[in-house]
């Protein structure tokens, strides 16, 4: 049976202080609390050594929001796997939407990517999704088909048997709109029968796939509850400690 996954992607907020803040809130949160599910925080980089050492109680893991798709070398700026490995990061948030719009992360870039995780021992969380436009022309099928397909389906079985795949609708992410749980149910049904397609019955079964987009601890537990649903990757919600508790409790 496959487990619950709750991962909050702070994405590019709070400053040192309010990070240790909220790491230690999460900490003091979770002590008293049997959980069912298995909790990822995915810090901005510079708070990553320090989640990482916090994380050392056992409480959560530690994911990063991105990574380069070089091993090593001149790319000023960028974050190799290798250095994420060292400092015990276990996660790696890729292909993320506002990665794919703001910084023109295409499919080549982003197998790249997933290729440099894999290799350090970093499982991908590894994003798809439709926008507004492409769910009201019916394309959200044919635009979530070819995301899966062109970013993980170069993998052998026992490489992507380690991928996490996560479902965002991009005009649920930071709007406050959720998809509804018919939709997220239809979604990622149809996201597992192209892996068993590709992979077979056995490995899409096994496969986790989260929901991301304007999850809360109002929508988690019916979401959280449809079939294929294994969890979530939560945005704004994940930078308040009562209320991410409150969503990992529900999963």
């Amino acid at each position: 049976m496959r487990k619950k996954i709750v991962a909050g992607n702070w994405k590019m907020n709070l400053c040192f202080e309010e990070a240790e803040e909220l790491v230690e809130e999460l900490i003091d949160l979770l002590e008293d609390v049997e959980l069912k599910s298995e909790v990822i925080i995915c810090p901005p980089f510079p708070y990553l050594e320090m989640a990482s050492d916090y994380a050392q109680e056992g409480f959560f893991k530690i994911g990063a929001q991105n990574i380069s798709p070089f091993e090593a070398g001149a790319y000023t700026g960028e974050v190799s796997a290798s250095m994420l490995d060292s400092m015990e990061v276990s996660h790696c948030i890729i292909g993320h939407s506002e990665r794919r719009k703001y910084f023109n992360e295409d499919d080549k870039m982003l197998t790249a990517k997933v290729n440099q995780a894999l290799e350090h021992n970093i499982i991908p969380i590894f994003c798809v999704g439709e926008s507004l436009p492409e769910r009201e022309s019916e394309k959200h099928f044919e635009v979530v088909r070819r995301q899966v397909r062109h970013g993980l389906f170069h993998l052998d079985t026992d490489e992507f048997a380690k991928v996490i795949l996560a479902y965002e609708p991009v005009w649920a992410i930071g709007t406050g709109i959720t998809a509804t749980p018919a939709q997220a149910a239809e979604m990622h049904a149809y996201i597992r029968s192209l892996i068993s397609e590709r992979y077979g019955e056995e490995v899409s079964k096994a496969t986790m796939i989260l929901y991301g987009g304007s999850c809360t601890s109002k929508n988690a537990a019916e979401l959280f509850a449809q079939p294929g649903v294994d969890g979530g990757l939560v945005g704004g919600a994940s930078l308040k400690a009562e209320e991410f508790v409150e969503i990992c409790k529900l999963a």
